[in-house]
């Protein structure tokens, strides 16, 4: 292999050749399974087409405003053409916004969507990260402030540096797969070299994990396994004391114990998420059993014990971390929404990696709840952190008064909003899977399928429906059209032109072989009645609680829909037979119809105002409750009417 440095060098062949193809943002190099992309999938409407479309129409103008006015361009700017400004911002890894901004925008090039104010700021975003390298491949508009005395990699444990680059791969990758530029690959590729020569054979490593995945997918696109070694030995060095402790303990970084051997997922959220997608990402691509089987442990540690109702993942605001087991208050709930995306990029490799479906359900789980709570309606508002409580004085951080909404428009510390808009840009990407010898659905939305072996239509109005209809295009002989049959269904239905086919799964399928025909129609009945959940014992905080979901969807209620006072709603299990599943408006605005559900329940009578009230074993029990009804709407679209009392889980009784 050519070890000449990146800067004498043209990229790869496999990185000129990608662009006959819009490849997945993951893409293993197994012929096992990969995913869909958008050469193969094209979102047709339903919600995920909308959310594409307000992506585009609302919040991609948004960002790039606020990456102007925030400053955040003019870092690099600053570096580029050496105007003397000094850096603005609090945080030394800012430049990743615009990364993030740029690996969505790259899929909105490749689909002929962008218009011209977006190719505008991709050329100006490009020109000035390409100045703004050094020579050696170095590029962080911190560290290369006139004003900034620190030297580069001086702070492994704060300064992000190796997260920088990550972000900057993940866009470059984008880039060149999707908008067939390989200008940023080529400065990605400079930087990667650079950390290859400076970490590897080292026992160093970033604070922040994130550049593990992005080293395996810039290894998977240009051939180079320099690259990937380094993913390597970054997970497993991790846990051999390779981040500098300041402030925090090693457990924050994930750096206690090496992850081969972790007992539980632990520590700050996204870090955790992060280094775990990036370790199966090199489990995949060296057919590491025993670092795959780590990966697939803490998972389940995770999802057995530490996982929100709604898939946010952070009990605590403390160091933005995961909590301990069962640690699952509602109120402060962190769950933040790179957590939220972290943790389906991980769902999504082990499902690639092992065919599980098992893996798709609490993706979608994420999908419709956890993430997608992080965006306002209109698409200009973003929550950092969401709880699944809100109370009626509840007041934001920073001193906001009472009945602040609990989403806006930028924030100090931007990570969110940017990674908001990669990936619902690149949302087809992790539709289904394809292997050698079909394809697996596992997200049903209205879309358009184009692999090799077969081509099909799939329309539904999930997740507010559980029919899904796929009509066959074309098909090669002995083709496998697999349907994930999502855990939370009891009795799904499948019919082939129109005749019964028994509904018998394997890891989660239902896997349908056979030659199709030309306009062959493949119907899917998922039932989708009203379901209460009820908590683990231990977990304290929901002790007697009930939540309500439907389908993939969890529900909440908001103050400004009820009868009584919110706190004081009680339901019982009794109650479920009551649910009545109706559309409404949310607002006045009449586009904005959701799918609400109402149940029967009772108001709880006025408690003592004693704070804690001396309990008497001869005192009669409370008066009975008075009868009332509670309303409930998807929790992705509370606060877009106001910002009222809100709970995901209601008391019991």
């Amino acid at each position: 292999m050519d070890r000449t440095t990146s800067a004498e060098r043209e990229v790869s062949a496999p990185a000129s050749a990608a662009r006959a193809g819009r490849l997945a943002a993951v893409r293993p190099t197994s012929d096992r399974a990969h995913a869909t992309s958008a050469d193969t999938v094209v979102l047709r409407g339903g919600l995920l087409g909308d959310w594409q479309e307000r992506n585009r129409a609302a919040t991609i103008p948004h960002t790039i405003a606020r990456l102007r006015d925030q400053g955040i361009l003019g870092n690099l700017r600053a570096v580029a053409d050496g105007t003397g400004a000094e850096y603005v911002g609090r945080y030394p890894f800012l430049d990743t916004d615009v990364y993030k901004t740029l690996e969505g925008l790259a899929y909105e090039i490749g689909r002929g969507t962008a218009d011209e104010a977006v190719t505008a700021f991709w050329s100006e975003a490009l020109d000035l990260i390409e100045r703004a390298q050094r020579a050696d491949g170095y590029l962080n508009s911190f560290v290369q402030n006139e004003h900034t005395t620190r030297e580069p990699w001086e702070d492994l444990a704060w300064g992000h540096e190796l997260y920088n680059l990550g972000h900057l791969v993940q866009a470059a990758v984008a880039a060149s797969r999707q908008a067939g530029d390989d200008r940023l690959l080529r400065v990605a590729v400079r930087f990667a070299d650079l950390a290859v020569i400076r970490f590897a054979g080292t026992g160093d490593g970033c604070g922040h994990p994130e550049v593990e995945t992005a080293l395996v997918e810039l290894a998977r696109h240009t051939g180079d396994q320099r690259y990937l070694d380094l993913a390597a030995s970054f997970v497993d060095r991790r846990g051999h004391g390779s981040v500098p402790k300041t402030f925090f303990s090693a457990d924050y970084f994930q750096d206690d114990a090496p992850f081969r051997e972790l007992t539980g997922v632990r520590g700050h959220a996204v870090r955790m998420v992060y280094l775990a997608a990036g370790a199966t990402d090199v489990a995949i691509e060296r057919d590491d059993a025993e670092l795959l089987a780590a990966s697939r442990r803490l998972w389940d540690d995770m999802l057995a014990t530490r996982l929100y109702l709604t898939g946010g993942l952070g009990a605590r605001h403390s160091d933005e971390a995961v909590g301990d087991r069962y640690e699952l208050p509602s109120e402060r709930s962190y769950s933040e929404t790179c957590a939220a995306i972290g943790t389906m990029q991980w769902a999504w490799r082990l499902l690639l990696a092992t065919g599980d479906a098992r893996y798709g359900d609490v993706f979608e789980r994420i999908l419709y709840n956890a993430y997608a709570v992080a965006l306002s309606q209109g698409g200009t508002a973003f929550s950092y952190d969401n709880p699944l409580q809100r109370r009626p004085e509840h007041r934001q951080g920073g001193g906001a008064p009472t009945g602040s909404p609990p989403r806006r428009e930028w924030f100090v510390c931007a990570c969110c909003p940017p990674n908001v808009i990669r990936w619902t840009a690149e949302l087809q990407d992790h539709l289904a899977i394809v292997t050698p010898g079909g394809v697996g659905l596992v997200v049903y939305a209205d879309a358009d399928v184009d692999t090799e072996r077969i081509a099909l239509r799939l329309r539904t109005a999930y997740p507010d429906d559980g029919r899904v209809t796929v009509t066959i295009d074309r098909a090669e002989p002995d083709t496998e059209l697999a349907l994930r049959i999502p855990a939370w269904t009891d009795g799904a239905a499948a019919r082939i032109d129109g005749e019964d086919v028994p509904v018998e799964t394997d890891g989660g399928w239902l896997r349908l072989r056979r030659d199709w025909a030309s306009g062959t129609v493949v119907e899917l009945d998922l039932p989708m009645p009203v379901r209460f959940h009820g908590a683990h014992p231990s977990v304290d905080a929901l002790r007697g609680s009930i939540a309500v979901a439907r389908g993939p969807v969890v529900y909440c209620a908001e103050q400004q829909d009820q009868h009584a006072p919110l706190d004081d709603v009680v339901l019982c299990p009794a109650d479920l037979g009551s649910a009545r599943v109706h559309a409404g408006r949310l607002g006045s605005d009449p586009d904005t119809d959701v799918l609400r559900i109402t149940l029967d329940a009772r108001a709880r009578p006025a408690a003592s105002a004693e704070l804690y009230p001396v309990l008497d074993a001869t005192a009669e029990s409370e008066q009975p409750a008075e009868p009332t009804t509670v309303d409930l709407l998807p929790y992705r679209l509370w606060a877009n009417r106001g910002a009222d009392a809100m709970r995901v889980w209601l008391r019991g009784g």
